[in-house]
C-alpha cells in the first residue's frame, strides 16, 4: 500500500491536451515541507508532478542544519539541493524567478505552505507560465491554493496515523 496520498486538483480543464509534455521547473522549500511531522517523500513530489508534465528542472532549497541524510536523499532522487546559510525564502524566490523567465520551462512548480510566496505565483501567471502548489495540513496557505493553477495536497504516512481510530 501507498504511504503518501495524493490529490491532484486541477482548477481548469483544458480544451486540447498537449502534444508534447509540460515542462516543469519546480522548487521545494525544504524547511517548510521536508518535516520529520509531515512524513512526506521526495518521490511523491515528483510522482505526482509526473501525472502533468516533464520535470526539467528541480532544486531542493535547505538551511544549512538539513541533515546529511536529507541532502543525500535530495541527491539520489535526481534532485539538485540548494544549501543556505539562514533563511531560506530570498534564495527560493531567486531560483523561482530564474525559472520564471526561463523559456525552456512552461510550468513552475512550488512545493511550500508559505503565503509569502504568493507574489512568485503572481508573477509567474502575468510571464505565462502554469502554476502548480505543493503543500500539506496544518497551515497549507489557501492563498497559494486558489492562485495557482494545480494544487497537489499530500498526506504523508505521520498525518494519516494521526487520523486512523
Amino acid at each position: 500500500m501507498k504511504e503518501t496520498l495524493i490529490k491532484v486538483l486541477r482548477r481548469e480543464k483544458e480544451e486540447h491536451e498537449e502534444e508534447h509534455p509540460k515542462s516543469i521547473g519546480l522548487i521545494i522549500d525544504g524547511p517548510n515541507i521536508l518535516r520529520k511531522e509531515f512524513g512526506i517523500k521526495l518521490e511523491d513530489i515528483v510522482e505526482a508532478l509526473e501525472r502533468i508534465g516533464r520535470i526539467r528542472v528541480a532544486k531542493v532549497v535547505l538551511n544549512q542544519y538539513a541533515p546529511q541524510g536529507l541532502i543525500e536523499a535530495v541527491v539520489n532522487q535526481g534532485l539538485e539541493p540548494v544549501i543556505v546559510a539562514g533563511d531560506t525564502d530570498v534564495r527560493i524566490a531567486i531560483e523561482a524567478m530564474e525559472l520564471i523567465y526561463n523559456s525552456d520551462v512552461d510550468v513552475i512548480a512550488l512545493a511550500t505552505r508559505d503565503a509569502d510566496f504568493l507574489p512568485i505565483i503572481q508573477e509567474a501567471k502575468r510571464r505565462g507560465k502554469e502554476t502548480i502548489i505543493i503543500g500539506t495540513e496544518p497551515g497549507f496557505s489557501v492563498a497559494l491554493q486558489n492562485a495557482a493553477d494545480y494544487v497537489i495536497k499530500m498526506e504523508g504516512r505521520k498525518q494519516k496515523e494521526k487520523k486512523a481510530p
